[in-house]
């Protein structure tokens, strides 16, 4: 424990200084959470979600896996959509991947490195999807990037896809999910222009995409 003596001295020190910005607002946020967004992202340590966007503990509601994966039978993101969908009533889901990913390089290189090379057997079948496309770039880097942006498209397609959000569309709320993705280079969001707002659109993305 000694051994982690300055996490909890780091703990204290944020703790106090968001006191002393925002008086009141632990015993405030104790009592309630109402975020407006789901944010679905890599578990990477470089990529924070609340501090990537500048929003306070309680303003983003995370869900994070190695490469941002959305997948139909993992019931850990799937509960998450749940929750965030039918309880926290979010506006907002967004899936933010990050050009050099180590799962997407991971898996475009074809490693083998145990049981997450399942895990990422979904970018390999992405990118057989995509081989032409992809073989078309001459540059490595630059294949791996596109491979990280379809990754995010698929992503923002499979959250489409769930039980959950064509419910919320079905009620007619004001739900829409969102494509980003991250450059470690210069800490810079970009919008991959993949939004989804209803079912029509949704249904337009999968033909654009099979």
């Amino acid at each position: 424990m000694r051994d982690l003596e300055h996490l909890f001295d780091k703990n204290r020190k944020w703790a106090e200084g968001i006191s002393q910005v925002h008086p009141g607002f632990f015993s405030q946020l104790s009592e309630q959470q109402a975020p407006e967004y789901l944010w679905i992202g890599c578990a990477d340590s470089r990529v924070p979600a609340n501090e990537i966007v500048g929003l306070l503990p309680g303003e983003l509601f995370v869900h994070r896996n190695v490469a941002n994966l959305v997948i139909h039978t993992d019931f850990n993101c799937l509960s998450v959509i749940e929750y965030a969908v039918s309880v926290l009533k979010v506006r907002h889901i967004i899936v933010c991947g990050h050009y050099g990913c180590g799962g997407v390089r991971t898996a475009f290189g074809g490693s083998r490195l145990g049981l997450i090379d399942n895990w990422l057997r979904h970018i390999r079948d992405l990118q057989e999807r995509h081989r032409a496309e992809l073989a078309a770039i001459h540059d490595e880097e630059q294949r791996i990037d596109r491979l990280c942006e379809l990754n995010v498209i698929a992503g923002v397609r499979h959250v489409s896809q769930t039980t959950m959000v064509e419910s919320a569309w079905r009620e007619g709320r004001g739900l829409v999910v969102h494509g980003w993705i991250y450059s470690l280079k210069d800490g810079l969001l970009r919008d991959l222009r993949v939004d989804l707002a209803n079912q029509a659109a949704a249904d337009a993305l999968q033909q654009s995409t099979d």
